[in-house]
């Protein structure tokens, strides 16, 4: 598991994000049905599961790279810092960012947890203190049935002919995986500023 840090928002409450790399991942549909059921729970029970489960779940092979999964947690961390989330969590706005169109529900689809994922990005927003990454790491465990994998095997498991699907990037040369990943990062940079 990794750590970023956000300075610009120290202070704030959310300034640091823990990521984990998943690859394969063997209960997928279990997750995606978990996240369903935890938000329709009510009480105390709700409240555990919720916080049980309190991650942004990304399907790995639409991230193009590291700057492209920290350019759209960026995005959520400045939107929740501003009070400007266009979704319920900071953790769904990641995936929102991640989305080339303003719609929801199919930034979720597309880039959430889906029954047949097998590789996750598993990512959590909170403060940057020593004892959040262990318990965040022991909570991530606790959700995932998967081999944890470095960071940086990530491009590696990139589905490049769904991603220029996604951005309508038909042009591009199957090859030039450089300037689909500038472009797609860049198209998540400049989401709020083209809404």
């Amino acid at each position: 598991m990794e750590s970023f840090v956000f300075d610009h928002v120290r202070g704030v409450g959310s300034d640091s994000a823990y990521v984990a790399l998943y690859s394969p991942v063997a209960n997928a549909s279990a997750i995606r049905k978990r996240i369903m059921d935890a938000s329709k729970m009510e009480g105390e029970e709700g409240e555990r599961e919720r916080d049980a489960i309190n991650f942004a779940f990304i399907d790995a092979t639409l991230i193009t790279s590291r700057l492209h999964l920290q350019t759209a947690i960026h995005q959520a961390i400045l939107a929740e810092s501003q009070n400007s989330l266009r979704t319920k969590t900071v953790h769904s706005e990641i995936l929102f960012a991640l989305n080339p169109t303003n719609n929801i529900t199919e930034a979720i689809r597309r880039y959430g947890v889906s029954d047949s994922s097998r590789a996750l990005l598993v990512v959590h927003i909170g403060p940057g203190h020593r004892s959040s990454l262990s318990e965040t790491e022991n909570k991530m465990k606790k959700a995932v049935e998967g081999v944890l994998k470095p960071l940086g095997e990530l491009e590696e498991l990139t589905d490049w002919q769904r991603i220029k699907k996604y951005h309508r990037l038909n042009t591009a040369d199957d090859e030039d995986h450089a300037s689909v990943n500038d472009f797609v990062i860049s198209a998540v940079a400049m989401k709020t500023v083209m809404q």
